[in-house]
């Protein structure tokens, strides 16, 4: 019901506005623009689904397994396989050239496909779509309810599992373990351990966990494909008074940045908030990208998606709109440090969907 209730809303946008036919386009990475129109996320190869103007929905894979996994796992939709995938969707938009048709994301599209040189014309839909992308509708919020749940019940998970000794993979085997036996196939995750020496998360690798180390992670489930997200920050044993402090000008940026999301202001206004604060204990030099990539993202159908939240997007929040505020970045005196709760935007502030404490655990 879901994936048909997002065509039937973004069909009813299209009428409003002109737009008769939509494609658009997704990879293994680049998941969310086809998942909200197909329902389907590409494992390998590239994906394409158009909403045409006679009202079907078709969706192009160039792998014979992608192929056969759609045809099983989505309903409502016309399967196309199309090993020459550009040339095959060219040839199906030619059909429609007298149609207004737009693309999303068309900066994504394979070159051939968005040539400007071929019978039709596509516009910019990108802007379009990331509106829908972005504000959700009530049963894609309580989809994000469940996965956050899910989210706070793997971190639980996470803290009986890092144990001196093991390798990180040994401890992300564990969670991925129990995501499997909860129903949740998807879980983005990413984790470091150690102390100054560690600059940012990565995937997890050989490396072993020792006492006094923090370990960090973002953990990402989803349900019914929607991601949410937690971060947290433990320590293998008693946490020194130096890591407390800088734990607690974390907490204290997290909260200022979710203390300023109202419908109205926008993701720099958010950032901001959060970066003072570090800017406020002499801290400043961290939140450029030298040390941190973003405060905060969007979170939907893809775990890190619009808008993100940083001092130049301009992006205006409303109502509807999930995200993570998370002031993840290097301390000069501890190590990377992280810390971020799922929220969505209501009309007068901020539901937290994260239901972990805020503490700087210890294990």
């Amino acid at each position: 019901m879901l994936a048909e209730d997002r065509r039937h809303r973004l069909r009813e946008a299209m009428a409003q506005s002109g737009i008769e036919a939509l494609v658009v386009y997704g990879n293994a990475w680049q998941a969310d623009y086809l998942r909200y129109v197909a329902d389907f996320s590409m494992l390998e190869g590239h994906g394409l689904a158009l909403l045409a103007p006679d009202g079907s929905t078709e969706l192009y894979v160039d792998s014979i397994a992608e192929a056969e996994r759609a045809e099983s796992e989505t309903a409502g939709l016309k399967i196309i396989l199309a090993p020459d995938i550009a040339h095959a969707v060219a040839g199906r938009l030619d059909r429609i050239a007298n149609h207004r048709i737009a693309a999303a994301p068309l900066g994504f599209l394979p070159k051939f496909l968005a040539d400007a040189a071929r019978g039709y014309n596509l516009e910019d839909g990108t802007k379009f779509v990331d509106r829908f992308l972005m504000v959700k509708m009530p049963a894609e919020i309580d989809a994000l309810r469940r996965a956050a749940k899910l989210a706070d019940d793997g971190y639980q998970v996470f803290l009986k599992a890092a144990i001196p000794g093991r390798m990180q993979f040994e401890l992300i085997a564990d969670i991925e373990t129990f995501f499997r036996q909860q129903g949740c196939p998807d879980n983005f995750m990413i984790v470091g351990s150690g102390g100054q020496d560690v600059h940012a998360m990565a995937p997890p690798s050989e490396r072993r966990i020792k006492a006094g180390d923090m370990v960090t992670t973002e953990l990402t489930p989803a349900y019914r494909g929607y991601f949410a997200q937690i971060c947290r920050t433990m320590v293998v044993g008693k946490p020194t008074q130096a890591q407390r402090d800088a734990h607690a000008v974390y907490r204290e940026a997290m909260e200022a940045g979710i203390a300023m999301v109202k419908p109205g202001v926008t993701a720099a206004d958010v950032a901001r908030a959060e970066n003072d604060v570090f800017r406020k204990y002499g801290l400043g030099d961290y939140v450029t990208s030298k040390y941190t990539r973003v405060r905060g993202h969007g979170l939907g159908l893809f775990v890190d998606t619009k808008p993100h939240i940083l001092e130049d997007v301009d992006t205006v929040l409303e109502a509807g709109m999930c995200m993570i505020i998370h002031p993840n970045t290097y301390h000069p005196a501890v190590g990377y440090m992280v810390l971020g709760d799922s929220i969505v935007v209501t009309e007068t502030g901020a539901e937290v969907l994260t239901g972990t404490k805020r503490d700087l655990f210890e294990a």
